[in-house]
């Protein structure tokens, strides 16, 4: 059977392929040409922590967690694999909500559609640096928080890293993240909410390889 063929033309972009080795491209750039930027940050991976072991710890649990956003971490990392240059992405469709893990506050029961899958501890395959397992992904969820507030999207952060600076943001985007359901509302409490109360789809993208982590936010149109 001969292959199909696809022509199309959509504001200059014209495509004259096989449909099943182009369909996937074709709309990814049909969405870039319907896509707005909100807001973009990005987090310096080397100065995390002063000392070089500890920013590594830090380093290397942020891109462990989003790993397991993209759904392909697993609990023994090969940790060469996981500093490897690496993009994922989500979409929040009108009165959708993130949170950063998933022991929620009532108030959000229904409306979380993603979360970054982590529980941040040993038997997820997260580091310790000597204090705590899971050190750095506040970090992340620090960056999330400030990018989505530029995006002027709705965040509830309940619980601030005001403790401790997070190098590279403004402290008031700091965010504590805890997560343990046996500890009642202290779990709940130590997440980052993100809902989307615009009347439109956005889209989070994620770029990370072992020096930086980018995050963006567009208007999906």
């Amino acid at each position: 059977m001969g292959q199909i063929l696809v022509s199309l033309s959509l504001l200059g972009l014209t495509l004259a392929t096989p449909l099943e080795a182009t369909s996937a491209g074709f709309f990814n750039a049909v969405e870039e040409i319907y896509s707005e930027p909100l807001a973009k940050k990005t987090l310096d991976l080397t100065n995390r922590y002063p000392e070089k072991s500890v920013n590594e710890v830090f380093a290397d649990n942020i891109l462990l967690n989003l790993h397991y956003l993209k759904g392909d971490a697993q609990n023994k990392p090969d940790w060469e694999k996981v500093r490897q240059p690496f993009e994922t992405s989500f979409v929040l469709k009108p009165n959708e909500a993130f949170a950063f893990h998933e022991d929620i506050l009532p108030e959000f029961k229904g409306k979380i559609v993603k979360t970054t899958g982590a529980h941040f501890n040993w038997e997820d395959g997260f580091k310790s640096d000597g204090f705590l397992v899971g050190d750095g992904v506040c970090h992340l969820a620090t960056l999330i928080n400030w990018v989505a507030q530029e995006a002027r999207l709705k965040v509830i952060a309940p619980s601030n890293h005001d403790f401790l600076p997070v190098p590279g943001v403004p402290r008031e985007f700091g965010t504590a993240i805890f997560w343990l359901p046996q500890s009642g509302w202290k779990s709940q409490n130590q997440n980052l909410y993100i809902e989307n109360a615009f009347n439109f789809p956005v889209k989070f993208t994620f770029k990370a390889d072992s020096q930086k982590v980018e995050v963006a936010i567009t208007k999906i149109q």
